[in-house]
């Protein structure tokens, strides 16, 4: 097991930021907030890896700070590299409470482009950041997107009455960004800009909460209750005992009901409103937040652990397109396949603990069925062991449809979801 190398984990700071900068109206009036990743009450950034960073600018904003605490009732503007338009991530924000900026480093391909078509249906409009020219990208991109956000201390002046006209006749809300003079904002005011931004306006402000911290027993307990599809009942009592969770549940419901105008005020409601499903995110977060924020690229032993289970998540709907619950389970198995290396306890004791159903129990502790056999898949190929792939393959007939070309592909998709990144 890789554990022997792996750092200790940091003691956990007892607070935790998020930067916001308005974004104001032609008249002056709050219309959003664009946010902003702080790792201090020290205004400014420390952005070292921009996946870590947005992860924990949604982490705090959705379950830590709460929507309510930092938008009130306006949109959020979060920046989003590749990676993360294509991570789960992006469905613990509400649609109509959060924007999302395509960072000027993206690459713009049609994999891209279809999926931000997806996540528009879904409710998401998408800005386009740092454009301070008219050219191929910017034209490309104008249909895939609803927000044009401009540069104007790094625009051509001259250029950007041509600019502003062709965003418009686009109908496209149009931004102006790092206005730093009031001769900056009369100029993008009357070129016809819609929405500014930047320091004549305001400078960044820092919100902070204080950390919840549940232990990771109780995350472990909940996560046991979740996978076992219990009635509402069983749920409540287990959520009453750990009150961390409450808190955090009850941001997460009440930022899906607050655009709909009402508070959540009881579990009942706030299981109902945020899904079981977003809850089982929520805590698979919580769990491997600890000490390093969030599993994302800050932990090898979490970067593994997050590989291995959506490779088998990939190969599972590979092999049985249609069944949902196989690749959940194959996803739980490759979760929970060094749960044990977290808690520090044989995997015997914690998979008993957790009361994993009995294929994937199997699958963790024997290897044994088709979540067995991929779980073993997933080891060999984290190895580059070829023989033991092919082992894996011939002694499941129902594997044959994983070829090594397709295998080769499924490392790539789930490397890019957990994507590599230096060793803290």
């Amino acid at each position: 097991m890789p554990d022997s190398s792996l750092k200790p984990r940091s003691a956990r700071e007892p607070s935790v930021y998020v930067g916001r900068q308005p974004i104001l109206d032609g008249a002056g009036a709050l219309a959003a907030y664009e946010l902003l990743f702080r790792d201090s009450p020290e205004n400014r950034a420390r952005v070292d890896d921009d996946v870590q960073a947005t992860a924990h600018v949604v982490a705090r904003t959705v379950g830590e700070i709460g929507v309510p605490a930092v938008l009130g009732l306006h949109p959020g503007y979060v920046n989003m590299s590749r990676e993360l338009i294509f991570d789960d991530i992006v469905h613990l924000m509400q649609p109509e409470r959060f924007v999302l900026e395509l960072l000027e480093s993206i690459v713009l391909d049609d994999a891209l482009f279809k999926r931000c078509a997806q996540l528009r249906r879904d409710g998401f409009r998408f800005a386009l950041d740092d454009v301070t020219r008219l050219d191929d990208v910017l034209l490309a991109a104008l249909p895939s997107v609803d927000i044009v956000k401009v540069d104007v201390l790094a625009a051509e002046r001259s250029h950007l009455r041509e600019l502003a006209s062709l965003v418009k006749k686009h109908g496209k809300l149009l931004v102006a960004e790092k206005v730093e003079t009031h001769e900056d904002f009369v100029q993008a005011r009357d070129l016809g800009f819609d929405l500014f931004q930047g320091y004549f306006f305001a400078r960044p402000q820092v919100l902070s909460a204080r950390r919840a911290s549940p232990a990771r027993a109780t995350l472990l307990r909940l996560l046991s209750v979740l996978g076992s599809e219990p009635d509402m009942r069983v749920l409540e009592a287990e959520l009453k005992r750990n009150p961390d969770i409450v808190l955090q549940l009850m941001r997460l419901a009440n930022s899906s009901a607050h655009a709909r105008g009402r508070d959540v005020s009881s579990l009942k409601e706030a299981v109902a409103a945020a899904g079981t499903r977003q809850l089982m995110r929520w805590t698979q977060l919580l769990l491997y937040a600890d000490g390093s924020g969030l599993p994302w690229r800050s932990d090898p032993l979490l970067q593994l652990v997050g590989t291995r289970a959506r490779f088998m998540e990939l190969a599972a709907g590979a092999l049985r397109p249609s069944d949902e619950a196989f690749s959940d389970a194959a996803f739980m198995a490759g979760i929970f396949s060094l749960v044990h290396v977290v808690v520090d306890m044989q995997p015997a004791e914690i998979v008993d603990k957790l009361h994993l159903a009995a294929d994937i129990r199997s699958a963790i502790l024997a290897g044994e069925g088709e979540l067995g056999a991929l779980l073993g898949i997933a080891r060999a190929a984290e190895r580059g062991d070829i023989g033991a792939i092919d082992e894996s393959r011939l002694a499941h007939p129902a594997l044959d449809a994983l070829t090594p070309a397709l295998l080769a592909t499924l490392q790539v998709e789930a490397a890019a979801w957990f994507s590599e990144q230096r060793l803290d």
